[in-house]
């Protein structure tokens, strides 16, 4: 029986002294700890003092869509945000990345998902084009069903924030006390967090004030289609969200504390200045930041599927990573965004 593992041996010696190391080790661990988790280099405890130490927190909200999962992750395991998480962590470097962020993901697609695809597999006999049938169908029903109703059967708009709420709660778990909440939303999401944050303004809806967002240092929207809710009314009864993040000190807070990136490609990605006068004023009192970006490669970035294209284009992570770079600095001025490529 020792054939195999003995020729192995003599052939590659080296693999044979990692392979017998790391499992001996593992044993070894094993037979010694009552706290074992998967992880030989702390055990459970120090793992969650660490993590208790960190001082920012990320949330990054999805848009519109299925986000190609098939379950329901863990928010801190990246899925839709993996390429946006790794490239902003090489920026910045991985060792300041891993002490001081809290990373986590909103999944809420799910929410509508299973009543989707069973439409879909319905009519699948009675119609052609089944891809961008879904793919038409999931999106702008997503935004057509995310809605505030009286009616008790239609909870979806509540289903969506307590999976905001439940997320914010594990990242307030994450961070040390009093830790800025800095919000990337993408598409939908940007309107998600806008109703979010506007229903919270008056803790009526429980939770801690990390989850009504008092500790919100800063909020990023891109590809945002806030606009396309407003036209139920004339532009001078709309007005835009006031600041959350009332009891963080202004030294931790963005300036402005809204930013917002679009493509002019990206028919479903929009400035927000425009909507009324009100969020004209915005800019005058330099509480919200817009800037036209160009995202995609030579398939995506003059059409609209420049819509997806965000999370791994540069022009949108490299001002993102400076801008939680200078987060983690803890500089005693408002902290500032750099809209350039590279970090300062």
């Amino acid at each position: 029986c020792f054939k195999i593992p003995m020729i192995c041996a003599s052939l590659y010696p080296a693999f044979f002294i990692k392979i017998s190391s790391d499992y001996y080790a593992e044993k070894i661990l094993l037979v010694n700890t009552n706290s074992f988790r998967g992880d030989y280099r702390r055990n459970a405890n120090k793992r969650s003092e660490h993590m208790s130490d960190k001082k920012l927190a990320i949330l990054v909200v999805h848009g519109m869509g299925s986000q190609g999962l098939k379950v329901q992750p863990s928010s801190d395991i990246p899925t839709y945000s993996k390429h946006l998480r790794h490239r902003i962590r090489k920026l910045i470097g991985a060792r300041m990345f891993d002490e001081t962020i809290a990373w986590r993901e909103v999944v809420w697609a799910d929410v509508l998902q299973a009543r989707q695809k069973a439409y879909l597999a319905r009519i699948k006999r009675k119609t052609r084009s089944d891809g961008i049938r879904a793919f038409m169908l999931c999106n702008f029903s997503d935004a057509s069903s995310y809605r505030k109703t009286g009616d008790a059967k239609d909870n979806t708009y509540e289903h969506i924030h307590e999976r905001v709420r439940k997320t914010l709660g594990e990242l307030e778990k994450d961070v040390e006390a009093g830790a800025p909440v800095l919000v990337l939303a993408h598409s939908l999401g940007g309107h998600i967090m806008s109703n979010y944050i506007y229903d919270h303004k008056d803790d009526q809806h429980g939770g801690s004030p990390f989850q009504s967002l008092k500790t919100m240092g800063g909020l990023v929207t891109f590809g945002c289609n806030i606009p396309l809710f407003t036209f139920a009314y004339d532009p001078e009864d709309i007005f835009p969200i006031k600041f959350p993040g009332v009891d963080l000190p202004k030294e931790k807070r963005l300036s402005p504390w809204w930013r917002n990136f679009y493509d002019k490609d990206d028919v479903l990605g929009y400035p927000l200045q425009d909507i009324s006068p009100s969020y004209k004023a915005m800019i005058a009192n330099k509480d919200l930041l817009e800037k036209p970006i160009d995202v995609g490669d030579f398939l995506t970035a003059w059409n609209p599927l420049s819509h997806n294209a965000y999370w791994r284009d540069a022009d949108f992570f490299e001002p993102t990573a400076a801008m939680i770079k200078n987060f983690c600095r803890r500089p005693k001025q408002p902290l500032g965004l750099f809209i350039c490529r590279g970090i300062p």
